[in-house]
Order: C-alpha cells, then sequence, then structure tokens
C-alpha cells in the first residue's frame, strides 16, 4: 500500500512529530509512506510541501479573514491531486489541517476523498468545531455553534461565523469519504457526539519509538546535565507556557507554594524558552536546556527527572507525556481532557483537580517525598508504555485500518 499524509508540517509542532513518527513506523513495517505538509523542514524524498498561491491566497483573505472564516482562502489545495504523492497513493491520511499560518483548505476534503478513501487522525476538536481547537466549557459544537464564548481562542476569528463553519465542515463531511481515528479515550467520546459521529470511528493512540524513548541511569544522567546528586528534580516544559491553555499560570502558582525547604533543595529542568523568568519567580534553582529535537538527550532528561509536570488546561494525547511514561518518570498534570489516559492516578502519576493550583502543589510535594511510590509509578509507565503505546503496535494498527478500507 502507497499512504500520503497531509499534515501542517513534517516536524513542526506536536501533530506534525505525532504524523512523522507514524510515518517512520509504517516504514518498518514495509509501507511505502509519504508526507505532503504545509511547511517542510526535512530532507527526504519521501517529504515534499504543497505548493502554495501566495499571492492571491493573501488578497482573499483579506475578505474571509473578516468575515471570521479561516483557511477558505486557501484555492492552493485543489490542486493537490496534481501532486504525484497524491497521484501515487492508495490511502490519504489527514491530520492537523489548521495552523496558525494556515496551509489546508477543509473544502478541499471531499474533491480529495472523491477517488481515494482517506483516514483523519485528530490532533484535537477543530474538525467539528466551529473554528476552534479546543472549546473548553463550551458545548454549543454539539448543535452548531454561533454566539462563541471564544473567539480569541486559537485559532481566533475576526467574526463570530461559527455556525456558517460548522454547517461548511458538516456539508463537506457528508460528501467525503473518510474514516476517523481518535487519539484518546475523551475525544472519541467527544467525536461521537460531533458532526463526524456518522463516520467510523476507531481509537489508535499515537506510538512512540521505545527505544529512543528508554529510562537510562539517573546518577549518570545527572552527572552528564551537571546536576548535583543530592538535588531534587522537577522537569517541565516551558515552550508554550504563555499560552493560557498550557497553564503556565497555574504552573507558576503551584511552584511558588512549595514548602520552603523544599525549594531549597529542588532544582528545575526545562526544555524550550521561559523556564528563567518562572524560576526568578518562585526562587528555584533552574537548568535550562533551550530547544530540544535529539530522543536521546530527551531521554536523558526525562530520566534524570524525578518528576515530570504538565499543567496543561486542554489537551488531546500529549507527547511530552508519553515521552516521560517511556523514560519511567512519573507525572503531574491535570484531569482533563485525554490526559488520564496517560497520567493514571496512583498509578503512573497523579491528577490534580482542574484550576486547582493548590491541589496540584500537593500532589507534586507527596510524590517528591516518597521515593518508593515514585520507583513503582517509574516501572508501571514503562510496562504501560510497551504495552499500549509502541510504535510497532501503533503502525500495525493503522496497517489493519488501510487494508479495511482499501478493499
Amino acid at each position: 500500500m502507497k499512504i500520503t499524509h497531509i499534515n501542517q508540517s513534517d516536524i513542526e509542532g506536536g501533530a506534525a512529530i505525532a504524523g512523522y513518527r507514524l510515518h517512520q513506523g509504517l516504514l518498518a513495517q514495509g509501507i511505502d509512506s509519504r508526507l505532503l505538509v504545509g511547511k517542510a523542514t526535512t530532507s527526504s524524498d519521501r517529504v515534499a510541501s504543497i505548493q502554495r498561491k501566495q499571492r492571491i491566497e493573501k488578497q482573499l483573505f483579506r475578505v474571509t479573514g473578516h468575515l471570521g472564516l479561516n483557511y477558505v482562502n486557501l484555492i492552493s489545495s485543489f490542486d493537490i491531486p496534481k501532486h504525484s504523492f497524491y497521484q501515487n497513493a492508495d490511502i490519504l491520511n489527514f491530520h492537523n489541517l489548521h495552523t496558525g499560518y494556515g496551509y489546508f483548505n477543509y473544502l478541499a476534503i471531499s474533491a480529495l476523498t472523491k477517488n481515494k478513501p482517506a483516514v483523519f487522525t485528530l490532533h484535537d476538536m477543530w474538525s467539528f468545531t466551529g473554528h476552534c481547537a479546543y472549546s473548553y466549557d463550551c458545548e454549543r459544537w454539539k448543535i452548531g455553534c454561533g454566539k462563541c464564548p471564544y473567539p480569541a481562542t486559537y485559532p481566533k476569528i475576526q467574526r463570530d461565523n461559527t455556525r456558517l463553519e460548522w454547517k461548511l465542515k458538516n456539508w463537506i463531511y457528508s460528501h467525503s469519504n473518510l474514516s476517523i481515528v481518535t487519539l484518546s479515550n475523551w475525544l472519541t467520546k467527544q467525536v461521537k457526539e460531533s458532526i463526524l459521529n456518522s463516520f467510523n470511528i476507531y481509537h489508535i493512540p499515537n506510538g512512540i519509538d521505545t527505544q529512543a524513548y528508554k529510562p537510562l541511569d539517573p546518577e549518570q544522567c545527572r552527572s552528564v546535565l551537571g546536576i548535583p546528586k543530592h538535588k531534587r528534580v522537577i522537569m517541565f516544559g516551558a515552550e508554550n507556557l504563555k499560552d493560557t491553555r498550557k497553564g503556565g499560570d497555574l504552573l507558576l502558582k503551584s511552584l511558588q507554594n512549595l514548602p520552603e525547604s523544599l525549594k531549597s533543595e529542588t532544582i528545575l529542568i526545562n526544555f524550550g524558552k521561559g523556564g528563567e523568568s518562572i524560576s526568578n519567580a518562585v526562587g528555584i534553582q533552574n537548568l535550562n536546556l533551550g530547544y530540544v529535537s535529539s530522543d536521546r538527550l530527551k531521554s536523558i532528561a526525562y530520566s534524570a527527572a524525578d518528576l515530570f509536570i504538565f499543567p496543561t488546561r486542554a489537551d488531546n494525547l500529549p507527547l511530552v507525556l508519553q515521552e516521560s511514561m517511556a523514560c519511567g518518570t512519573p507525572m503531574v498534570s491535570f484531569k482533563i481532557g485525554g490526559v488520564p489516559d496517560l497520567v493514571r492516578h496512583g498509578i503512573t502519576g497523579y491528577l490534580a483537580t482542574p484550576e486547582d493550583a493548590d491541589d496540584f502543589c500537593s500532589q507534586i510535594v507527596e510524590l517528591l517525598e516518597d521515593q518508593s511510590l515514585r520507583d513503582r509509578m517509574s516501572q508501571n509507565c514503562r510496562e504501560i508504555t510497551i504495552q499500549e503505546y509502541s510504535l510497532e503496535l501503533q503502525a500495525k494498527r493503522y496497517i489493519a485500518l488501510y487494508q479495511r478500507i482499501n478493499n
């Protein structure tokens, strides 16, 4: 079989990384897999960028953007059938079709699936809402949107035409040949109550390379990173903490509430930018690793940590939690979205009450002070990852689905 994935990028962003890992898993199983993306950063004959009509699309956006309709200006999507990746594919696999910069017009889905079946892997809620990737407490997507309470949430809109966008998506889907893949139990339930409920829905979690991400000797990892042996180590990702959805404010409040005695013997390590500002505000020593693309360095960092903390307000199946699990590092997060699939309370970590920074803080303290509990959780993390989230298992599940819809 020949599979062409359509995604925002090859490796930039969580959905892109997830899609690329699936691509690698399929190749390892002997499947001819290719990526057709909005933004390509790797050099490979299996990765290509969608050719854009930038000038006219920018002019069209002056109208469509003002109307609050994202992406319908992107007429280049209708030229995808001219690309050899499309022409040679037996099956299409859509992934993240929305971005801040825009690269794909969802109105093209029916045309692209007229002669080729497609799998639509959902990385968030955008596919069935009137504009947003996460609706938080709003459930208007069940009844047709309109009167949007969060027009500024990503991807933001200039005018509330969410009812019209919802209707456009619904109409396009009614003329499309799709099978839906959800990554989490939470999103599976949402989809069954959405405009996508007429399609076959399959729950296939993201996979991870369990050899690239695995537990390493903590003392050696701390030595490599220059972390003193006696320090407790808390790890977090700082890249998007200015995004309200990622809960930077909750993280700050939680860490500020840690006992002073614990702060003095703790070091914070983080990926991405912004770790220093958090560290200075809470009075805890910080090691900022910056942007890290190396799987090996990520594994070293996770293995050096006693705990990975993730203060998100809305998420599907976060890659960083999966990476932490694979490396045997217990986690603390909030009980929202698909997070409980990975952070299983009392088994792989602790789940705090949503929006409750005090509860989040107490969960951190309890785990940091109980080495034997962390050891048990660490073992559980690794065992569950191998049993449920290996890249090989994910690839085989997709292959079975591709074979089913290609008959």
